[in-house]
């Protein structure tokens, strides 16, 4: 019997989506494999989404037993410009999964029958205002790739193994699923294999709690908000948390990111469409964001989470354009050619709405390294834009032990002081990491509502004393630990060791009256 319970079919997925991830991959690397998983079950997704939208039309317009995937070719063509109007792509029915998967055992061009679809997918928003969100979206699923199989046979297998797999997913019918099947579906494929991966594939991917936490920071005291964005939006989870948190429509006027690795990119955006989240409420880009930034015209941003990639390298005062671009001249200053971190922070608050909150994840350096860093401090300080400097547990992230932190940014602050939040105990062991539970985050997200003063968990500084440390924003420099060592007598303490002091010569004097009579005796 399947399970009815939203725990019970997540956990039912998630095992049958472990069994397909490794029983199939065979010699492929598990996160080139993800490509293969994820662009099927987008296939289905969007044959599965178009089918549901098409049929509900139909029926309302007095058609009960209207089934779209039993349609002709030709019958079907007369709906394309109405369904890419509202949903920005279409598929014929001879080209939804549901069909190709049928015939897919005796379909000796399998592989060319797929390329052929997916062909037919992007080149339906051609032209369309959906064109950019379709563009390229099955480039890293290659059918005809080697790693699937050396012949032609051995390829087309193992894709009608990957079809019937995806295909046999419990992810129940458009409007009646206890869960968010597809969208859960890829969220739990993303994390299995950033976890496996390591450094190659988890730096593209924030495990749930931590977006969610960023995500419920940047909303606090609001139910809507206009626009949310990720400057470095990998595979686009830390935006998709708002629309849990929220609810998508609740997002005015839609998510906006930009990516720079094209793969990661293409997976943001399949994201977008898994989450059901139609085409005309995101906006994905692919680019480097620091120097050529996508969403000009579309800031300022209500809402802004991102965990920017570490310390990486950037042109920084080696090109002689980026001091005077709007976005880092108020600093006067560059972040390091090796260190883009503030440049990243600098460009999300240059972006960021009067009325907005900005929660970013930090490489612990940035709070308190010198040079540029510090001066960039200093701006951030001094004009107020520092809200809250969250310490985070060691071990949350995929591809890192690191204990990293949160900054939080705000425009219109009530005070002139910087919230310190110690959270680096605010964890539980989940297998090989460490997780943040509801408790954990509950606890943060009310010291950082309350903004009081808080016993060894947090601590609000005025702006000045942060300045008079140097502009060190490092949460340990402000709340003290709580000292765990079991208090000691020092009084019992002293008595004991004369007492252990006396015995020792008491002994010494014994042993030497012991050797004296063996001389004696010799």
């Amino acid at each position: 019997m399947a399970p009815t319970t939203k725990e019970g079919q997540r956990a039912e997925l998630h095992k049958t989506i472990w069994r397909i991830a490794n029983d199939l991959r065979g010699s492929v690397d598990g996160w080139d494999f993800k490509s293969y998983v994820l662009g099927l079950l987008f296939y289905r997704f969007i044959s599965e989404n178009l089918t549901a939208y098409l049929n509900e039309q139909e029926r309302q317009a007095g058609n009960p037993a209207f089934d779209y995937t039993h349609l002709s070719h030709k019958e079907a063509e007369y709906g394309r410009a109405d369904t890419v109007a509202e949903k920005g792509f279409f598929i014929v029915p001879g080209d939804l999964f549901v069909n190709v998967r049928a015939k897919a055992k005796t379909d000796a061009n399998l592989n060319e029958t797929l390329q052929r679809v997916f062909k037919n997918i992007e080149a339906s928003a051609s032209g369309a205002d959906s064109e950019d969100d379709f563009k390229g979206l099955f480039d890293d699923l290659d059918v005809n790739s080697a790693k699937l199989g050396n012949t032609v046979a051995k390829r087309n297998e193992k894709l009608v193994k990957l079809l019937d797999a995806i295909g046999d997913l419990n992810l129940g019918n458009f409007g009646d699923h206890t869960i968010d099947a597809f969208g859960d579906a890829y969220e739990y494929l993303m994390q299995m294999y950033a976890s496996a991966a390591g450094k190659s594939g988890g730096e593209y991917y924030t495990p749930q709690e931590v977006s969610e936490l960023l995500a419920r920071i940047t909303v606090v005291g609001k139910t809507a908000v206009n626009k949310v964005y990720d400057p470095a939006c990998g595979s686009g989870s830390l935006l998709l948390k708002f629309a849990k948190v929220l609810g998508k429509d609740n997002v005015r006027q839609g998510f906006f990111g930009q990516e720079i690795n094209l793969t990661t990119y293409n997976l943001a955006r399949i994201n977008m469409f898994l989450h059901d989240i139609n085409y005309e409420k995101f906006d994905i880009a692919h680019g480097d964001t620091l120097l050529d930034p996508a969403h000009w015209g579309d800031e300022p941003f209500e809402a802004i989470v991102s965990n920017p990639p570490y310390s990486i390298n950037w042109d920084g005062d080696s090109n002689p354009l980026l001091i005077n671009d709007p976005r880092f001249a108020p600093a006067g200053v560059l972040a390091p050619k090796s260190k883009a971190d503030l440049a990243f922070t600098l460009h999300m608050l240059s972006w960021l709405a009067v009325n907005g909150t900005a929660a970013i994840v930090q490489f612990p350096g940035v709070l308190y390294r010198g040079g540029a860093e510090q001066k960039i401090r200093k701006y951030l300080i001094d004009n107020n834009y520092v809200d809250t400097v969250v310490q985070l547990p060691p071990d949350l992230f995929f591809g890192t032990t690191i204990a990293t932190c949160i900054i939080v940014l705000k425009k219109s602050k009530k005070d002139n002081a910087v919230l310190f939040i110690d959270a680096s105990a605010e964890f539980v062991r989940e297998g090989n990491k460490n997780k943040l539970s509801e408790e954990n985050q509950q606890r943060v997200l009310d010291a950082f509502a309350a903004r009081e003063d808080l016993e060894h968990f947090a601590k609000l500084v005025p702006n000045e004393d942060v300045a008079a440390n140097a502009y060190n924003i490092s949460v340990s420099a402000y709340v003290e630990q709580e000292d765990t060592r079991e208090a000691v007598n020092i009084t019992a303490l002293n008595a004991e060791i004369a007492r252990i002091v006396a015995r020792q010569a008491e002994l010494r004097e014994q042993i030497d009256a012991i050797v004296a009579d063996l001389e004696d005796a010799s």
